[in-house]
């Protein structure tokens, strides 16, 4: 038996057909949902960790690739799973080079929140912290929806550095942007921010509060004492 059928065995043994079926909703496969045509198995993420823990070392980059493109979301997971532990254990700069470049390459088949935020602060962000940032920039503006979130979630390693600059720059960018799954993003990553360094979130607000959509500004001042979240939801800052 191959690495691919080992793994897809594998997942197939936790399949749970009560998260097969509520799944897909969650998700929203739905025709025109943001995640419609995805297959669900039904299979936990701790599941899927145990799956990628054990494969990861031995699995081959096209291999990885064939999971990475399969209509099945837990396959896919699961591989950005085992991608996420391979950049961990990389241990030169050209071996983490190759590991981004196959992440681009495959970028199409992130395509959903969670396998966004389990991989762009995990591998991208890591890789760019001490390099040009302009990557981000170019997702944050290229109109496609999951490119735009793995800019700004891909600041949450610097972010995890005291490095705040292109999470204000980036959600400056995606501010007025129509899709709530950005607006929650920004506004995590806002909030993230401001877990670390409270007056760096408050000034980037200010200014900018009173045109944030909803959804990410309840996002960003979640954490924030009750008084002082009411009067910015009240509009009274």
């Amino acid at each position: 038996m191959d690495t691919i059928e080992a793994v897809k065995k594998d997942l197939h043994s936790y399949i749970d057909p009560e998260k097969a079926a509520h799944l897909p909703k969650f998700f929203q496969a739905h025709p025109g949902g943001y995640g419609e045509g995805d297959l669900f198995l039904g299979v936990t993420v701790p599941s899927q960790r145990k799956v990628s823990r054990k494969y990861s070392k031995i699995i081959t980059m096209d291999e990885l690739e064939e999971l990475f493109n399969s209509k099945c979301h837990e396959h896919r997971l699961t591989a950005i799973f085992m991608l996420v532990l391979k950049y961990e254990r990389a241990k030169t700069g050209h071996e983490q080079k190759q590991l981004v470049d196959f992440y681009l390459s495959n970028l199409s088949a992130v395509n959903n929140w969670d396998l966004v935020d389990s991989s762009a602060y995990k591998i991208l962000g890591p890789y760019l912290y001490d390099k040009d940032k302009s990557l981000l920039y170019e997702l944050a503006v290229s109109n496609n929806l999951w490119e735009q979130r793995i800019a700004i979630i891909a600041t949450y390693h610097f972010i995890k550095k005291d490095d705040y600059t292109h999470t204000f720059e980036l959600a400056g960018l995606l501010i007025a942007h129509e899709h709530d799954l950005i607006h929650k993003a920004v506004g995590w990553m806002l909030r993230e921010v401001g877990n670390r360094n409270f007056n760096a979130e408050f000034n980037f607000l200010i200014p900018r509060y009173k045109q944030m959509p909803r959804t990410m500004l309840r996002y960003a001042i979640e954490k924030f004492e009750p008084a002082l979240r009411k009067d910015f939801l009240a509009g009274n800052i």
